[in-house]
């Protein structure tokens, strides 16, 4: 795991966190399925896979009211509307996860961290009582000490808020503590904890190249970091 020493001044960190969707799972299928059902019942046009998949990572409120406003910019839409189609693709999504799936390497590098007796956590942007069910049924339900969804704190990502929280339980300080994320969103957090940031090439970050952001590392499978 030479990458994850290099970026901890040598030793291997002793807490890693990770985001959820984009990171470890791709969610976006489910999460696409959702949305398109509430808007159609609501007589609008499907988003479809793709529109969605530049929509996520801010959490569930933004998600509906970017599909809403069918665009990034949500400004306009209503709180009304958004608190009526909120719960509606709550209630759809919570039934709504046959197709979401572990990406390539997750599985083997959260084996040799827990191995290596590395402190692991998930800190999303999704509603809390999502995470622990889905990790469940993608195969790791038994890696991660700490939860932080969405909803856990009053702040999500790109606050730091969540990380601090996870290190200050963990007794871990910065410098040995290390996020990996797939967004300008985990970016921007771990950047504001002073944390290592390590992204990935293929998850959800609006349409953009993720280097742009400038995390500490960049990889295309997170297998790339053992």
């Amino acid at each position: 795991m030479k990458p994850l020493r290099e970026l901890c001044g040598g030793e291997l960190p002793r807490l890693v966190m990770f985001d959820l969707d984009g990171t470890l799972i791709d969610s976006v299928p489910d999460l696409a399925a959702a949305v398109d059902r509430m808007l159609v019942e609501q007589g609008r046009a499907p988003a479809g896979i793709e529109k969605v998949r530049d929509w996520v990572g801010n959490g569930a409120r933004v998600l509906v009211r970017r599909a809403l406003a069918d665009g990034l910019e949500h400004a306009a839409v209503t709180e009304a509307a958004t608190e009526e189609a909120l719960a509606r693709f709550l209630e759809i999504y919570a039934d709504c996860h046959a197709l979401t799936a572990l990406y390539p390497g997750v599985h083997e590098l959260l084996e040799a961290l827990s191995t290596a007796a590395v402190e692991l956590a998930v800190v999303t942007n999704k509603p809390e009582r999502f995470v622990a069910p889905l990790l469940e049924q993608v195969g790791l339900g038994g890696y991660f000490r700490w939860i932080i969804g969405g909803d856990t704190l009053p702040q999500q990502k790109p606050d730091p808020a969540a990380l601090l929280q996870v290190m200050h339980l963990a007794g871990v300080d910065a410098g040995q503590s290390l996020f990996v994320g797939d967004s300008r969103s985990d970016v921007l957090a771990a950047r504001a904890a002073s944390v290592p940031c390590v992204a990935v090439s293929y998850g959800y970050n609006h349409g953009r190249p993720i280097d742009e952001e400038q995390p500490s590392l960049v990889v295309d499978s997170l297998a790339e970091l053992l």
